[in-house]
């Protein structure tokens, strides 16, 4: 099955473009808070009307401006994951789960009884969700949703009601539930972690418009823009001119770079992850910065460094960051900081400014 999507929403100042195309069961976008993330997936389940455009489900159109078709939310097949849960606070687990559902008593209490076992929620027979902590009312309304045997899933920021402990251990429940389910599934996100697990396409947003779209492992590789680096966690993008087909001048940190491959013709700013330095003792090689620390931040398994640029000034969001795992701390002990840190040329991300 495939859902496509393509439509514009218009809210006061802001504006959404959304673009999805997917086939694949668990799909992640990623974006930072206002971004439109929850407006995308209001707008799929039929929460919200767009402007115009068209969304699609296997096949089957459920909202065309210019056809003036509009399929209803309850009609769409499409389940809805809110971030406070929307239990109803005067229901039982029971009630919670068999609201709205169609046939006789019988039936609906044997579906409900039947999803309850499936998803270990029989403990919490006969209670209200005042008295269920939040990962027990989390499973309580994904019951909800998969009695009702959707084609498609939207989780919205579902862990961030939750502890990071809890985080940890409600993301491996929800995955173990969902790899049963056999439909799409979509969740938004800021956070980075939780989508790289969760995620096998990946779709990063900028303010209003969809970035990018790939694997997981293609995004984190090569983000293309500056804001889908950032999201993806790189703490390091500085302005950058290309030379020639093998230099380019790193302008934020007063370095020029060198590459055995041909440089892409087009890009603005360069980007290199923090745990990616290789770090030289003594004479300086190629493409090194010298290591001229600014601040240290001792982390229980890692230590950030922040390097000053090679430049007679800089501003403060300039500085490099160098994080040092906890393993590599015996190299520090024995032999102190480097003199230089080395930009590996395979690990550099070549950005431009979004759309």
């Amino acid at each position: 099955m495939e859902m496509k999507a393509s439509f514009r929403i218009s809210a006061g100042d802001f504006s959404l473009q959304a673009q999805m195309d997917t086939a694949d069961r668990r799909n992640g976008i990623l974006g930072a808070s206002g971004c439109g993330k929850s407006m995308t997936l209001k707008a799929l389940a039929g929460i919200l009307t767009p402007d115009e455009g068209r969304i699609e489900l296997g096949g089957r159109i459920l909202f065309d401006s210019s056809a003036g078709i509009n399929v209803p939310a309850r009609e769409r097949g499409i389940g809805y994951l809110f971030q406070n849960y929307a239990l109803f606070p005067n229901m039982t687990t029971e009630q919670n789960i068999g609201a709205g559902l169609r046939g006789s008593k019988k039936e609906i209490r044997a579906q409900v009884e039947t999803i309850m076992e499936r998803l270990r929620l029989t403990e919490l027979s006969g209670r209200f969700p005042s008295q269920m902590s939040g990962g027990q009312q989390q499973r309580v309304a994904l019951a909800r949703i998969l009695v009702r045997k959707p084609e498609v899933i939207l989780l919205d920021e579902p862990f961030s009601a939750l502890d990071a402990f809890m985080q940890d251990a409600m993301q491996q429940e929800l995955m173990e539930i969902l790899s049963e389910y056999d439909g799409i599934t979509v969740m938004v996100s800021h956070d980075r972690d939780i989508l790289y697990r969760f995620s096998e396409k990946l779709f990063v947003m900028g303010k209003g418009c969809f970035l990018r779209a790939g694997t997981v492992k293609e995004i984190f590789a090569d983000p293309v823009y500056k804001e889908a680096a950032v999201l993806t966690g790189c703490k390091n993008i500085g302005r950058a001119v290309r030379r020639d087909d093998h230099t380019m001048e790193a302008v934020s940190w007063g370095v020029t770079l060198h590459t055995s491959y041909i440089l892409p013709a087009q890009f603005s700013h360069i980007g290199y992850r923090a745990h990616d330095f290789v770090p030289v003792y003594g004479a300086r090689g190629e493409n090194c910065i010298r290591f001229a620390q600014y601040e240290k931040a001792e982390l229980p398994f890692e230590v950030n460094y922040y390097v000053a640029p090679e430049r007679v000034e800089w501003k403060r969001g300039e500085m490099l960051s160098w994080f040092v795992q906890r393993e590599d701390w015996p190299l520090l002990r024995e032999k102190g900081v480097p003199d230089h840190l080395q930009f590996q040329e395979d690990k550099i991300l070549f950005l431009r400014e979004g759309l």
